[in-house]
């Protein structure tokens, strides 16, 4: 790596950190706990990269986005932060970011953004200011450190401005509608109206006709369109022959695995195709435990917000709550924590408390792969059969058993050295597999191993 990093962020020990990482990586580093000095050194033409944090003491990191990119035209910027929100995410990338990683991140990763960052053509940066979060928009609960959550961010933040249709999958109480409605209110559509449309609204007397009137080229949003029978299924098909110019955008939710019910006959192939512009999967709450204390939090100060006891969770407590299953996913852990606040007295909620709660919640088997309670096989064998479909009717190239195996060994092995911190010896043993073999396949699948350090 070779160039000039200014760094700026009011932590002492992450301006410690990156120093030393990229010194070591052949960089120069200016690190710096103040917007104005970073600014003064942008102004004096120093710096070939700049990671900043958002919250500073005299300023905001979004907020110099634009300043940069007049004063410096294609200066990259990469952007971390503790407020791991979908809108900082959109924020980011409204303000055209270089990139943007969330608190705690790992440091591995934000080196290897680093020296893409300083190996990338510059250009003409044409950032504008980052628009306002509203009071409303900035209680959605679409939080979460995870990876699986900042690749949905991200993905948000790519296809917002874009005319594709957009299918937002995932199980009951994920967040499915919140994610469309993020996509709308953030984008150039944000003036218009947004329109959700069911079962209902496509079987009223003007149906179709009277869906994209109220919408005009605002959004349409076709809720659980999974459930749909074959009659409103048809309607849409027709609503999309009609579009014009200025047609509406389209979005769609389903719990649904649509291709499955495509290939029983149950959904059109027609619309299917139509409808999968962008496909976005927003993850279980099991598929990301370490945002469940984030959420609880959240919905703790949300509680007290609207006038209910302030209470915190005991450790005890929230220990029960991170390993509890959670089929209900967001929307359930969200009912569970306001019952909780509504039926305490003492302000530390206790583990006997959480226990009497949860003990009458529903269970849920761990594997399954969606609302039908598919198994893993089964999850598998409908990918690979869709696998095979899109090649029309022509065989895949040879060597498919070792390409579908890499595809499923790759991910297991980095999920279980991510749950065992980078620890080799635990990973192994988690995985039932030999420590060598394990070392082998890590350098057979160019997997890169570090034992992670959370940074604040």
């Amino acid at each position: 790596m070779d160039g000039t990093v200014l760094v700026a962020d009011d932590d002492r020990t992450i301006r410690t950190v990156l120093t030393q990482a990229l010194t070591r990586a052949g960089c120069k580093v200016h690190a710096t706990s103040s917007m104005v000095t970073l600014m003064r050194w942008v102004d004096e033409g120093k710096g070939d990269l700049v990671i900043s944090d958002v919250i500073m003491p005299d300023g905001n990191g979004l907020e110099a986005l634009p300043k940069i990119g007049e004063q410096r035209p294609g200066l990259p910027v990469i952007v971390i932060s503790a407020q791991n929100t979908i809108m900082t995410a959109i924020q980011a990338a409204e303000a055209e970011a270089f990139d943007y990683l969330p608190k705690p991140f790992d440091l591995p990763d934000l080196m290897k953004r680093a020296a893409r960052a300083l190996d990338a053509p510059r250009k003409p940066a044409t950032a504008a200011p980052p628009r306002e979060i509203g009071k409303g928009e900035g209680d959605l609960p679409l939080v979460g450190r995870t990876p699986a959550m900042q690749s949905l961010y991200r993905l948000v933040a790519r296809v917002m401005n874009t005319e594709l249709p957009v299918l937002i999958t995932g199980e009951s109480g994920t967040g499915k509608s919140l994610i469309a409605r993020a996509i709308h209110d953030f984008s150039d559509r944000r003036s218009l109206p947004f329109v959700i449309a069911g079962a209902a609204e496509l079987a009223a007397p003007d149906g179709p006709v009277g869906i994209v009137a109220r919408a005009r080229n605002g959004t349409i949003l076709f809720d659980e369109v999974g459930d749909l029978d074959e009659t409103a299924q048809a309607r849409i098909v027709r609503m999309f022959d009609s579009f014009g110019d200025a047609a509406p955008r389209v979005m769609a939710t389903s719990q649904s695995d649509l291709s499955r019910r495509m290939e029983a006959g149950a959904f059109r192939a027609d619309l299917f195709y139509r409808l999968g512009g962008v496909a976005i999967t927003v993850p279980s709450l099991r598929e990301r435990v370490e945002d469940i204390p984030l959420l609880a939090d959240h919905f703790l100060a949300r509680a007290a917000r609207d006038g209910l006891p302030l209470r915190v969770f005991g450790d005890e407590a929230l220990g029960l709550v991170r390993r509890y299953s959670w089929p209900g996913n967001v929307r359930q852990l969200e009912n569970t924590v306001r019952r909780l606040v509504v039926t305490g007295s003492e302000e530390e909620i206790s583990h006997e408390e959480a226990k009497a709660v949860l003990g009458n919640q529903p269970a849920m088997e761990p594997l399954t792969g969606n609302a039908q309670g598919d198994k893993l096989q089964s999850s598998v064998a409908r990918h690979l059969r869709r696998y095979f479909d899109l090649h029309g009717g022509v065989l895949p190239p040879p060597g498919l058993y070792q390409r579908i195996l890499r595809e499923v060994e790759t991910p297991l092995i980095e999920i279980a050295l991510d749950a065992t911190g980078g620890n080799q010896a635990k990973c192994a043993d988690l995985l039932g597999i030999n420590r060598n073999t394990l070392r082998k396949k890590i350098t057979d699948l160019d997997i890169h191993v570090t034992r992670r350090r959370k940074l604040m």
